[in-house]
């Protein structure tokens, strides 16, 4: 299906998409990603090898854009999609749908929209596991891509569809406990990212804009397998944390394999799992808080130091005997036995391996 415009009328149902790609034979998919997996292999797909390409589609403020059910190895490549109400696309079932090269919004605008903050809909809705969106622009909804199935990759999406402020959510990954999902050289242009109780859950290379940053929220309180590394992000310097947690539902209890490291900010709070800290005066205690530093409150798993005693001042010691004295919370202590002139550099750690617990002393 090629080339030219679809525009639907003014009575065009409003539950209906321009172009629907389904079989009477599918049934409905459960909500839980594990049983829709399942429940997929067991009934099979029904299309392949569907391009759609070179289309404008017009949803006139009416359904959606383009709705595909059980449809494998399949290709929605540079479409222009608007006006859409739901979903600009949606996926339910099968896998392996490439959507590219295409830029998606529900008004025309392009950014700083005086209507952003009524912005409604979904751009592009997954719930499908093995697809990839590459190269994708969503310039008005109020979530960009809604990730409901495992094993998506996304990569180059620039998500400027409605502002965090606003209640806007640029990549929605909601899939408790099994996100399986990559997301790399993606740009989050004054709105973030959410991802529910990530599993194998990984965010590379991307630049975050106007406050933009990742919320991991809590649904049963587990997290497993997350990488946040070697990303970008600006802000406006009102103190945003570049990656937060949401435990407004129920804390996390299950957490290991989480490691936040290598970016970089401007304007905003830098957050790590993997800190370092330097600490020096004369004395004979250092405290080294970590609290406004680490993703976890009170989760430390690996603790390591060391301590440089400078020139011998009026009677003080160059050598003495020191150690961590105390582990409390995200604060490290170190003492040494006599008084000196040193510096104490600290490194702390709340990566853990399956089955580590944090450390307490």
């Amino acid at each position: 299906i090629y080339g030219g415009s679809l525009r639907a009328s003014d009575d065009f149902p409003t539950d209906r998409r321009l172009i629907e790609l389904w079989s009477p034979s599918s049934v409905k998919k459960p909500s839980n990603p594990f049983a829709q997996i399942k429940a997929q292999q067991a009934q099979g797909t029904f299309y392949e090898d569907v391009t759609m390409c070179d289309i404008m589609f017009d949803a006139n403020f009416r359904g959606g854009g383009i709705l595909v059910i059980d449809s494998v190895r399949t290709r929605i490549d540079n479409v222009f999609l608007a006006h859409f109400m739901t979903d600009g696309i949606l996926l339910e079932g099968g896998h392996e749908i490439f959507i590219t090269d295409s830029f998606v919004g529900q008004h025309i605008t392009a950014g700083g929209d005086p209507g952003e903050r009524n912005f409604s809909g979904t751009a592009i809705n997954l719930a499908s596991n093995d697809n990839i969106v590459t190269d994708v622009a969503v310039f008005s909804a109020a979530i960009g891509v809604l990730l409901r199935g495992p094993a998506n990759i996304l990569t180059g999406v620039h998500c400027y569809n409605k502002a965090t402020g606003f209640g806007g959510v640029g990549i929605y990954v909601k899939l408790a406990g099994l996100a399986q999902t990559r997301i790399s050289n993606s740009y989050m242009d004054w709105t973030g990212i959410i991802a529910e109780d990530p599993v194998q859950f990984h965010v590379t290379n991307g630049f975050f804009l106007g406050d933009g940053n990742i919320v991991l929220k809590s649904a049963s309180g587990k997290m497993h397998g997350v990488n946040i590394v070697d990303n970008m992000f600006a802000g406006n310097g009102q103190g945003v944390p570049i990656v937060k947690l949401d435990e407004t539902v129920t804390k996390f209890t299950e957490v290991d394999q989480v490691v936040v490291d290598r970016n970089n900010v401007i304007k905003m709070s830098l957050i790590w799992t993997v800190g370092q800290m330097v600490v020096s005066g004369v004395g004979k205690k250092w405290v080294a808080d970590f609290s406004p530093l680490l993703l976890f409150p009170g989760r430390i798993n690996l603790v390591q130091y060391s301590s440089y005693t400078k020139a011998r001042a009026s009677g003080l010691k160059r050598f003495t005997a020191n150690a961590i004295t105390s582990v409390s919370g995200n604060t490290v202590v170190v003492e040494s036995k006599q008084a000196v002139d040193a510096v104490v550099s600290v490194s702390v750690d709340q990566n853990a391996n399956p089955g580590e617990t944090t450390l307490h002393v």
